[in-house]
C-alpha cells in the first residue's frame, strides 16, 4: 500500500466539481511538509497543527478543484500531482495559464488580496491535495514564521511568469512559443525517459495550443515536423522532448 492509499476518494469519482473537503480519518505525517517552503522554518509541533486543521481530497485528473470567479472559500497544498490552471477569456476561449507541481500552495486569493478565485484550478493528473478555510490564512501569517514571507514568494513568482507569457505571446513567433511551452514543461515536470526528457502528466495537442495561443492544426503541423527532425516525440497525451538544445535554439534562447 502506498504512502496515500488511504486518501482514496469515498465519492463517485466521476464529480465533476468537488466541495465540502471531508477531514481525513488517519493522520498525515508531519514530514510531508517540513521541507516544503512555507512550512520549512516551523517545528513539529506546529507542523501537527497546521495538519489537524487541514482537509484531504483526491481529484481525478480533469476535475476543477475551484473554478474562475467563485468565492475563495478555501487555500490548498498539492501533495501529489500536478494542477491546470486555466483562464476563460471575454471571448469564451480557454488559456491555459500554468502548470503547478506537486509540494506548491494554490488557491492563494488571499496573497493576491481578492476574495475570488483568479482562474480556474483542474487536476492535469490524478492528484491529492489539503485545503484549509481561508479564514485562516491570516492567522497562520501571524503565528507561523516564514508563512507569509514564502506564499508571497510564490505569488510574486507566479505573477513573474504570467508576464514573461504577455512577453511571448506579443512578441515571438508560433513556433517559438510552442518551443518556450515544453522547455518549461520539462523544466518543471520532467523526467527523464530512454527517447528524452518526458513532460510528466498527459497533455494533448490542444494544451499546448491553448497554452500558446495558437489553433490546434499549427500545434500538430509543428510537433510533426519536430518529431520527423528527432527533437520530440508524442502520442495521445504524451510528450517526450528528445532534443532540448534544438529547442532553445528555436527561442533564440542562449545555451
Amino acid at each position: 500500500m502506498d504512502q496515500f492509499e488511504w486518501l482514496k476518494p469515498r465519492v463517485h469519482a466521476k464529480t465533476v466539481l468537488m466541495k465540502t473537503p471531508k477531514r481525513p480519518h488517519s493522520r498525515l505525517d508531519e514530514s510531508l511538509l517540513a521541507d516544503l517552503p512555507p512550512f520549512s522554518k516551523l517545528d513539529t509541533r506546529q507542523i501537527r497543527e497546521i495538519l489537524d486543521l487541514a482537509s484531504s481530497r483526491r481529484y481525478d485528473a480533469g476535475v476543477a478543484v475551484f473554478e474562475e470567479g467563485n468565492d475563495a472559500e478555501r487555500f490548498y497544498l498539492l501533495l501529489d500531482g500536478y494542477i491546470r490552471v486555466v483562464r476563460i477569456t471575454p471571448g469564451g476561449e480557454q488559456v491555459i495559464a500554468l502548470h503547478i507541481p506537486s509540494g506548491q500552495l494554490f488557491g492563494i486569493a488571499k496573497a493576491l488580496g481578492r476574495e475570488t478565485y483568479p482562474a480556474t484550478a483542474m487536476a492535469a493528473a490524478d492528484s491529492i491535495a489539503l485545503s484549509w478555510p481561508t479564514r485562516l490564512w491570516d492567522e497562520f501569517t501571524r503565528a507561523y514564521d516564514g508563512f507569509a514571507t514564502e506564499n508571497y514568494k510564490t505569488a510574486g513568482k507566479r505573477i513573474g511568469e504570467l508576464n514573461d507569457r504577455i512577453v511571448e505571446m506579443a512578441t515571438q513567433q508560433v513556433e517559438q512559443r510552442i518551443a518556450c511551452a515544453l522547455l518549461r514543461l520539462i523544466n518543471q515536470t520532467g523526467r527523464k525517459v530512454d527517447e528524452g526528457i518526458e513532460i510528466n502528466f498527459p497533455i494533448t495537442r490542444q494544451d499546448l495550443s491553448e497554452m500558446t495561443g495558437t489553433t490546434l492544426h499549427t500545434v500538430s503541423r509543428m510537433l510533426s515536423a519536430w518529431e520527423k527532425q528527432g527533437w520530440v516525440k508524442s502520442t495521445r497525451k504524451r510528450i517526450v522532448v528528445c532534443d532540448p538544445h534544438q529547442l532553445m535554439v528555436m527561442t533564440g534562447a542562449k545555451a
